[in-house]
């Protein structure tokens, strides 16, 4: 089973590093240029991925890509300017007040207290 298993990983990296030194564009890419990578990569089977991860791809803020990125932002409560739950949300929580108040001021009932006619 290792032994089937371990070639597959080593291919697995070397297919996906290769992929994402095709897709990093050229501005972004550190230490060499992108068709240096590119050749590294494909003539240097186990080691030229492992370089292209540790000294080559651009590195991955909050702001540029990751799970943080993907899931609100930088910081707590996502104020990087991503998704943010509703209930962590001020302008939402405002919106249901100004519901609330409104709906108070037309007379009809709150359906959070149950209130039926």
């Amino acid at each position: 089973m290792l032994r089937t298993l371990l070639p597959l990983l080593v291919l697995g990296m070397w297919i996906y590093a290769f992929i994402d030194v095709l897709n990093t564009p050229e501005k972004e890419v550190r230490n060499l240029p992108k068709v240096a990578w590119v050749i590294i990569v494909l003539l240097f089977m186990p080691l030229g991925p492992i370089a292209w991860f540790i000294a080559g791809r651009p590195r991955r803020t909050a702001a540029s890509g990751g799970l943080a990125a993907a899931f609100g932002g930088a910081g707590r409560g996502g104020r990087g300017g991503g998704w943010v739950a509703p209930d962590d949300n001020p302008d939402f929580l405002k919106s249901l007040g100004d519901e609330r108040r409104k709906k108070k001021d037309e007379g009809e009932p709150d359906e959070a207290k149950g209130d039926e006619k």
